[in-house]
């Protein structure tokens, strides 16, 4: 099957802080090793830019370092070559500031920073996303929060608030892990870029 080629670059960033818990308050949460590997490869599968994990904790980078290290090395690449691909789309920052500034040394423009979330007030779905893309020409960064999601102030300054996934729960049930929504997400964007 022939390779179809997005339309616009495509990155992901899964924000651990600022972001939200529980009670709404704002905190750091920790990076789980399953997000750095399937985040990875779905990246990878929907021919994605690259996928920036955020964390300001310097123990957090310690962690996430070692293991992409792991697969960088002989012994990681031999073993999983594939996993090697995708995890070389995988950057660690600081915040969203240093994702976005490494994004506009790579495309020569600012991307336009898409918020998404369980209980956004969206400003569209996928469809008008690549419509706006299209007209700005620009790379997209798509954020994605964990714990309990995106602060207000990071929706706030977002460019665009990508329609939520809905619940078909009979009780509204709603809360997919982080991976699961962005693979939706993927596929989603992928089809309509």
């Amino acid at each position: 099957m022939a390779e179809k080629k997005l339309k616009a670059s495509v990155y992901i960033a899964l924000v651990h802080g600022p972001v939200k818990d529980k009670a709404g308050s704002t905190v750091t949460t920790s990076v789980t090793n399953l997000d750095i590997h399937d985040i990875s490869r779905t990246s990878r599968t929907f021919g994605f830019s690259g996928y920036f994990i955020v964390t300001p904790l310097k123990i957090q980078h310690q962690l996430v370092q070692s293991i992409l290290d792991h697969w960088e090395s002989d012994k990681g690449s031999l073993y999983n070559p594939d996993r090697t691909d995708a995890l070389a789309l995988t950057s660690l920052v600081d915040t969203i500031e240093d994702a976005k500034r490494i994004i506009e040394q790579k495309e020569g423009k600012t991307p336009l920073v898409v918020a998404t979330g369980a209980k956004l007030e969206s400003q569209g779905d996928e469809n008008q996303l690549a419509q706006q893309v299209m007209l700005d020409s620009r790379p997209i960064l798509l954020l994605f929060g964990t714990g309990w999601g995106l602060t207000a102030s990071m929706i706030e300054q977002a460019d665009f608030r990508l329609e939520p996934i809905y619940s078909r729960a009979f009780d509204d049930y709603n809360h997919l892990s982080v991976r699961s929504a962005v693979a939706i997400y993927a596929d989603r964007l992928a089809r309509s870029l």
